[in-house]
């Protein structure tokens, strides 16, 4: 199984995620990082909770101190603003073809970078169930690998997420604790096919 394509742990958790938080086997805690925060200071174990973003699956840290303020990840490879269109967010970077893909791009109206934008915006129309299907999975892994690494049948429940296969993830994930079990519900529910 490739995994080089998961998103690293998140560092932090943003104001905006919403989080679940697990002792344990045990989920103690959900909701935006305000609520979050506000239940697991009222916990004598909060610093040993385990903190789940609800939209990647990622595990991420929450600073439990009572003055800290919401932390938005940083941006770390800014590049400085020169000439272009800063009302709408244009960013170069570089894009690496074949000669003879640039030259189909050279002809198309609008130039390479109308082509490309283009391209990209059918393709995300296109692609949007799979890419939300992979996505679910992905988020589902991610908190698998976490927490539940060590139950019975983790290697058997990985191949049948990945493989789409719902009722055999399902019966193999069943006899995990009920609180692990409802959550990965919850994030592989948008990871199953409609056909």
């Amino acid at each position: 199984m490739n995994t080089s394509t998961l998103a690293p742990i998140t560092p932090t958790a943003s104001a905006s995620s919403t989080l679940t938080a697990f002792s344990g086997f045990q989920r103690v805690a959900g909701g935006t990082r305000t609520e979050v925060l506000a239940q697991l200071r009222q916990r004598a174990d909060a610093a040993s909770v385990l903190l789940f973003d609800d939209a990647t699956g990622a595990q991420v840290d929450l600073d439990m101190r009572e003055d800290a303020a919401p932390s938005e990840p940083e941006a770390h490879d800014e590049v400085p603003r020169g000439v272009g269109r800063p009302k709408l967010g244009v960013v170069a970077r570089e894009v690496t073809l074949l000669p003879r893909h640039w030259d189909w791009l050279g002809r198309q109206p609008g130039g390479a970078s109308v082509a490309l934008r283009r391209l990209v915006d059918e393709a995300r129309r296109v692609n949007a169930d799979r890419d939300t299907e992979r996505a679910a999975r992905e988020a589902a892994y991610r908190f698998m690998t976490a927490i539940a690494g060590n139950l019975p049948g983790f290697e058997e429940a990985t191949r049948a997420l990945f493989a789409g296969e719902r009722e055999r993830f399902n019966a193999l994930v069943a006899p995990w604790p009920e609180d692990i079990e409802a959550h990965l519900q919850k994030l592989s529910a948008a990871g199953w096919s409609a056909a």
